[in-house]
């Protein structure tokens, strides 16, 4: 069925109860609702049904049902492969859907699927709470906990998954399931790691931790020239500091911070930063081991309020992100990674060491299915830029980087830095790794049909 047509059928499938709204392809807003964050990702779905509530939910998993279309489910839209557009299906946007609920007796909030990573440290911190992971405040919170959720605290409390009490879903049969302690176990072990492809993920429970408002950082950059000395005093650093640190390593220009003279900014340097998880008057000697690596250009660390960077404009930042997991960062790991900044593209690419280790490690595997906790780091490959002209050698660069890092690697993937859909059945293996054939199980149970598959395929 042509694409315009199809549009057109789902729209009349549409009941009058459906409250919120219908965007097609001649609707004013269909560009703007088609967009998401990554700015290369060009994707026209035949209809978008932008939900108010759980009940629009439903009915667009009806419609799905009925007339079998691609589905893709966005919330937060910030997945850098898009998988939350689809070309000629249905998406079925949760991005209005943006309700906190925050009980600080219980330590626990009710997000809707919605709602960014910016948006819930705002409401947790006014209680000096928060849940574990993510980098910048763009990121949805839905879709950061169904991957994993990697971030600031990882050692000292775990992946955004390991938080995550339960979920409300809304299966292919329609109805709307509640995932948690006693009840789909199944489904709470899936979505703790999976993406995609098991349901609309409509509202997630979280534990909080005691964090804030007020957390003491290190930030600080080495010369290029020190970069081989300086990664690895950081290697060997990780494995005797505290697990209140999750230390952060960043092959990167210099960033242009207002004491930085302009004819330095960009120029190669090593960044390592963490924060400490726990009060700022207990931090000094825990950080203090970063911030003498080598002879720093910059040191910018201290005691601010716990938050995520500010996300580059959703639209006009185009990006690329794929890791790699690494049980060992090797001195061959480490050269290939300095010779890789060497030939960078310019600024906005970067090469980011993350650690794990341990909260992330001590979660038995029966509990997510998230497969890499015995990994010691993530290695990504980064780019953002602007200017379309540079995709090519941008693009070049970074897949360039991802195989020349391979060797280095012990083959896992993490789900949200996978890529662009490229060679997607590789990167899903990749992904899910020992996990894959109990994930395949729950989704044929709840998805026997496949109304998801399209979602299950994307990386």
């Amino acid at each position: 069925m042509p694409a315009v047509e199809h549009g057109v059928d789902l729209r009349k499938a549409f009941g009058a109860g459906f409250g919120g709204t219908i965007i097609d392809r001649g609707h004013p807003g269909y560009d703007h609702a088609r967009g998401v964050w990554n700015g290369l990702v060009d994707r026209r779905p035949a209809l978008i049904a932008r939900c108010r509530d759980v009940a629009d939910v439903v009915e667009a998993v009806r419609v799905a049902g009925e007339r079998r279309p691609p589905v893709s489910i966005r919330a937060g839209g910030h997945q850098v492969a898009g998988s939350a557009v689809c070309d000629n299906g249905l998406v079925i946007d949760l991005s209005e859907m943006t309700g906190v609920r925050v009980d600080p007796v219980r330590r626990t909030a009710r997000v809707q699927a919605g709602v960014t990573v910016g948006r819930l440290d705002a409401e947790t911190q006014a209680f000096g709470l928060a849940v574990p992971g993510g980098d910048v405040t763009g990121t949805g919170v839905a879709g950061l906990a169904l991957g994993g959720g990697i971030g600031l605290l990882a050692r000292a409390h775990g992946l955004t998954c390991d938080h995550l009490r339960s979920v409300e879903i809304v299966t292919a049969d329609g109805r709307v399931r509640t995932a948690g302690p006693g009840e789909h176990e199944e489904l709470l072990w899936a979505v703790r790691g999976c993406g995609r492809g098991l349901g609309v993920v409509t509202s997630l429970e979280f534990d909080l931790v005691t964090l804030g408002p007020m957390v003491s950082y290190v930030e600080v950059y080495y010369p290029s020239e020190q970069g081989e000395s300086v990664v690895r005093a950081w290697r060997d650093a990780v494995p005797v500091l505290p697990d209140t640190v999750s230390p952060m390593a960043v092959l990167r220009g210099m960033p242009p911070y207002p004491q930085v003279p302009a004819e330095s900014r960009d120029t190669p340097v090593v960044g390592v930063g963490a924060v400490y998880a726990g009060p700022p008057e207990q931090a000094e000697a825990a950080l203090a081991p970063l911030r003498r690596l080598g002879t720093p250009l910059l040191d910018v660390s201290g005691i601010v309020r716990y938050e995520q960077s500010p996300s580059p404009p959703a639209g006009e930042t185009r990006a690329f992100m794929k890791s790699h997991f690494m049980d060992e960062l090797t001195d061959d790991a480490i050269r290939t990674l300095l010779e890789l900044q060497s030939r960078g593209p310019g600024p906005g690419a970067e090469l980011v060491i993350r650690t794990l280790g341990g909260a992330v490690r001590k979660v038995p595997p029966d509990r997510s299915a998230f497969a890499h906790r015995a990994a010691r780091f993530n290695v990504n490959v980064n780019a953002t830029w602007r200017d379309a002209g540079f995709d090519d050698t941008i693009l070049d660069w970074c897949r360039s980087s991802w195989t020349a890092l391979g060797p280095h690697a012990n083959g896992g993937v993490y789900l949200n830095f996978s890529g662009l859909a490229e060679e997607a059945g590789a990167v899903r293996d990749a992904v899910y790794g020992a996990s894959a054939a109990r994930l395949d199980a729950i989704r044929a149970a709840f998805d026997p049909d496949g109304l998801f598959a399209w979602a299950a395929r994307q990386p």
